[in-house]
């Protein structure tokens, strides 16, 4: 053994030190998760919640009544669209947008811009692999509006 300085000693305060360090740092990273998804994320579907339950059921039958399928496939930088009645046939619908995004954030929220070519509604679209949303807004001919949210999954 060196003569000279003594052994150091772990004490109450090194302990104390480390435990307020440790407990530090998760209060930290918790905190800037929590703001980071607050700040990427709106969460807001209506503006008044109540308001819209008013005319929920009479919206979901009406939209119900029509007997549209909704189904979304990508290829490339296309995303397709296939609204179908309740024989199959494709439908032309009167109006339609969309919103194309991820369900976490909206930073890549898109607005594609469909044309009907006689089956389905295409749109060019910068799309990466993973699960995209699209929430479309169509209106029928008799003027019945038309809300879906649909999923699309790009493969890698």
């Amino acid at each position: 053994m060196s003569e000279g300085k003594p052994a150091r000693q772990f004490t109450g305060w090194h302990a104390l030190m480390v435990f307020g360090g440790a407990f530090g740092i998760i209060i930290a990273v918790n905190i800037a998760l929590a703001v980071s998804a607050v700040s990427t994320f709106p969460g807001l579907e209506v503006k008044n919640s109540y308001v819209a339950s008013q005319s929920f059921d009479a919206r979901r039958d009406a939209q119900e009544a029509l007997g549209w399928s909704v189904y979304a496939s990508s290829a490339g930088d296309q995303i397709k669209l296939e609204i179908t009645d309740a024989d199959g046939a494709p439908v032309e619908v009167a109006a339609l947008s969309a919103t194309l995004g991820r369900a976490t954030h909206v930073k890549d929220d898109q607005t594609p811009d469909f044309r009907f070519d006689g089956k389905a509604y295409v749109a060019p679209a910068e799309l990466s692999p993973g699960n995209w949303n699209i929430r479309m807004k169509a209106r029928a001919d008799d003027g019945t509006e038309f809300e879906q949210r649909v999923i699309l999954h790009v493969a890698r």
